[in-house]
């Protein structure tokens, strides 16, 4: 999809590139992918396939949790490489040198297979290899890598989730004012935050890819007919509250309706999730955290023409009354 963030390059530039990274000569090379940030190309070298990440280029306005995303995506691949079995890329080169492009770019491996979103397959059967089974149980892999700070690493680390939560909401509400727009709904979640300071204080930190959308799992075909999963893009990684990757999981759901994924998830966590009131507390957060993100990044990727601007108003509303709804309602 277009968007105004994307680092568009030419045949020469990407020759200067693996040039750099002592790769070999350009055979071919092509846009890849259906990432809306970041500009990425398959890029062939002699018998071999890579896959060329760029950032946007400096300059670029993006969202303040998107500064400097680039490299932090380099330490999640490794973290995740290191502390679980989950398949991702191997970098084979990066450079943040600014000298053949304005902007960073790591050069990694291109995996076999498609996208999650391309395949069919029975996902309403957590017990054989489905999507909704597999992402569940590997959110439950990255889920006990543990850390005692919350929120983006590429902007301030907080000592708990409220801390954490609020401040990433203000920075949208602040993005959004930088455009020349007032974020009321931005604002009304951060009253909810503040009402629910005494839940979210206490809610115990882990590493949450909350990007666990199709696009981003790549999914191999094996002789048996089963699929093999990797993960790429976790980017948008943050320490804090597990519960916000059943954000995307079985996504439209109510959180006590997402049961592929909660008993999938319990067969390997080292914590069972059990819905209750409070947890549903922290699970409406979290979703309406991810419409004010689709909410205000509309006024950094997308003209007012575009496709994207009004799949993110019309998903944006829908999750915000969700969520609102519940977070109005309780009493606890």
């Amino acid at each position: 999809m277009k968007s105004k963030t994307k680092y568009f390059l030419n045949k020469e530039q990407i020759i200067k590139i693996f040039d750099k990274a002592n790769l070999g000569e350009l055979e071919s090379y092509y846009p890849l992918g259906a990432g809306e940030f970041n500009s990425v190309y398959s890029v062939r070298i002699k018998d071999a396939e890579y896959v060329l990440k760029i950032a946007p280029r400096d300059g670029q306005r993006v969202l303040t949790y998107e500064k400097d995303m680039l490299a932090i995506e380099i330490k999640w691949y490794n973290r995740i490489f290191e502390n679980t079995d989950i398949r991702v890329p191997r970098i084979y080169f990066s450079d943040f040198s600014r000298e053949i492009i304005d902007a960073p770019y790591f050069i990694m491996e291109k995996l076999n297979g498609v996208q999650l979103d391309k395949i069919e397959s029975n996902s309403n059967d957590y017990t054989n290899n489905s999507p909704t089974a597999k992402l569940a149980q590997m959110a439950a892999q990255i889920h006990k890598v543990k850390n005692n700070k919350y929120g983006y690493e590429q902007n301030s680390l907080q000592d708990n989730w409220y801390l954490a939560i609020r401040y990433m909401t203000e920075n949208l509400i602040n993005d959004a004012k930088s455009k020349g727009h007032k974020c009321r709904r931005g604002i009304r979640l951060l009253g909810y935050i503040d009402k629910f300071k005494s839940i979210l204080e206490n809610v115990p930190c882990c590493m949450v890819n909350f990007d666990l959308w199709a696009p981003n799992v790549i999914c191999e075909k094996m002789v048996d007919g089963s699929y093999n999963y990797a993960w790429i893009d976790p980017e948008r990684t943050f320490w804090g509250d597990y519960v916000a990757d059943f954000v995307a999981l079985e996504f439209g759901k109510c959180l006590k309706d997402k049961k592929i994924s909660i008993e999938s998830y319990n067969l390997v966590a080292d914590k069972p999730l059990v819905v209750t009131d409070q947890l549903k507390v922290r699970y409406y957060v979290a979703e309406a955290y991810i419409a004010l993100i689709q909410e205000v990044e509309k006024y950094y990727r997308y003209t007012i023409f575009s496709f994207g601007w009004y799949r993110n108003v019309v998903s944006a509303k829908l999750i915000f009354n969700r969520a609102f709804k519940f977070l109005q309602s309780v009493q606890l």
